[in-house]
């Protein structure tokens, strides 16, 4: 259940039971990761779910040179941006971060974020703050891990999402932010894996929900026997999903009977992509379809533009581009996600699109062969950001370059490169809900040259 009671009821008690103080804190801000942040006898104060503007009942869990913990235990004047959280395991699943703070309130938390960082890091400033993009709040990841671990002491198998900051797993009995129907199959997951006789050696299962079909893949440290083997199979019959089994890395995984592709639709551009269950998509697969239209409305691209997206994927930017585009060339590390953008290319009947594997994240990149002039470049990387590829970029001639983010401290970090090395200006930015209830800050930054 919650962790964060309203009450507006004095306390009574100046100590816990177990004898550590209880204490009161103003809340002025919330930190990166969402907690609420109190200063108390000069010294930073971090306290989970607490928000900015509500004095707090809390006590001290751990102390550090240059600031502490603290756990919430009761919140005596709420925030008017307070809202009841809506699964009874917020608090302690580590799946969410916000869900007691409106999503109105989330969004300008991470827009704040991203301004932030952009002004402290990169020393920059938006010309224009973009309208934050924002889909559905609730059932939008269709991509997850889960752990699972079998509990002697319980006679069962717990599976969902790590606790906040600890090791163990939260026993979910229902997800507020997985997609149906994997949302409500935490209970038979639990029941499947205690029945099987490895289920001491069945540490993970991954999601992906596709527009067509929904597929599980069961990490397995230990042969199945047959009796397993049936179970699994019984479990995705009765449950329309497709099983898969990973007896070592990604390599290994398989289907255990004959499945259909995995798909998602991008129907703006009359696209469909093929993508295996532990390749990489865009976890809110409605703000996707958003991300990409604003990709597209910002780079502006005509018949003649030829357009370099680096850390390209499956081709989730890259094909749509090349609907608009003359030219559009790929570039990604994981050879196996070229081969998909390959494929799914040549299924959706685009010529002018071709892919490259590449390491973007050396620093000796040179003057590589999918190089050369272009109009335009989209940068999609991961949470290091695109530092080691900033040069090329500037190289590329561009006079655009889109560069969307799932970290705004790298991005902030290479938008200062941009600007102060490479003569770009930064246009626009603005944030994307792609985790809501989380405080993962997922952002688009427009550069164009001075």
């Amino acid at each position: 259940m919650s962790r964060q009671p309203v009450t507006n009821r004095p306390s009574n008690e100046g100590r816990s039971a177990g004898g550590i103080p209880r204490e009161n804190a103003r809340i002025t801000d919330l930190s990166h990761e969402g907690r609420g942040v109190a200063h108390v006898d000069g010294k930073t104060v971090f306290i989970d779910d607490a928000l900015p503007g509500e004095l707090v009942e809390w006590q001290r869990i751990k102390r550090g040179r240059n600031f502490d913990e603290g756990r919430l235990l009761r919140v005596v004047e709420p925030s008017p941006d307070r809202v009841e959280p809506r699964c009874t395991h917020f608090g302690m699943c580590g799946g969410c971060a916000l869900q007691h703070l409106s999503t109105d309130q989330q969004l300008q938390f991470k827009q704040k974020q991203l301004t932030d960082s952009l002004t402290r890091i990169g020393k920059v400033s938006p010309q224009e703050i973009l309208p934050p993009l924002q889909a559905g709040t609730w059932n939008y990841r269709r991509r997850a891990r889960l752990a699972a671990r079998f509990v002697p002491k319980k006679n069962r198998t717990v599976v969902g999402f790590r606790e906040r900051s600890t090791p163990f797993i939260t026993d979910l009995h229902g997800c507020e932010v997985l997609q149906p129907p994997v949302d409500r199959l935490l209970v038979p997951l639990s029941e499947l894996v205690t029945a099987l006789s490895i289920r001491n050696r069945l540490p993970q299962i991954e999601v992906a929900v596709a527009d067509n079909a929904v597929a599980l893949v069961v990490r397995v440290l230990e042969p199945l026997t047959d009796a397993d083997t049936e179970l699994l199979r019984r479990f995705g019959r009765e449950h329309s999903v497709q099983m898969f089994l990973q007896p070592g890395g990604y390599d290994t995984v398989a289907p255990m009977d004959p499945v259909e592709p995995l798909e998602y639709r991008l129907p703006a551009f009359e696209l469909t992509l093929q993508f295996l269950p532990t390749d990489f998509v865009q976890v809110n697969g409605p703000l996707n379809l958003q991300m990409i239209d604003r990709a597209v409305q910002l780079l502006a691209l005509s018949p003649q533009d030829r357009v370099l997206d680096l850390f390209c994927g499956l081709g989730n930017f890259s094909l749509p581009l090349a609907r608009r585009a003359g030219q559009v060339v790929g570039v990604e590390g994981e050879a196996s996600l070229v081969e998909r953008a390959r494929a799914n290319a040549v299924r959706n009947g685009l010529g002018n699109a071709q892919f490259f594997t590449a390491n973007l994240a050396d620093d000796k990149l040179g003057s590589p062969a999918w190089g050369g002039k272009f109009d335009k470049v989209l940068l999609d990387p991961p949470r290091a950001g695109a530092k080691e590829v900033l040069p090329v970029v500037a190289k590329s001639g561009a006079d655009t370059v889109l560069y969307i983010s799932c970290h705004p401290g790298s991005l902030a970090r290479d938008a200062g490169i941009l600007v102060h090395e490479h003569g770009y200006e930064l246009r626009a930015a603005g944030v994307m809900d792609m985790f809501p209830h989380t405080a993962h800050v997922e952002s688009a930054a427009l550069f164009v040259k001075a």
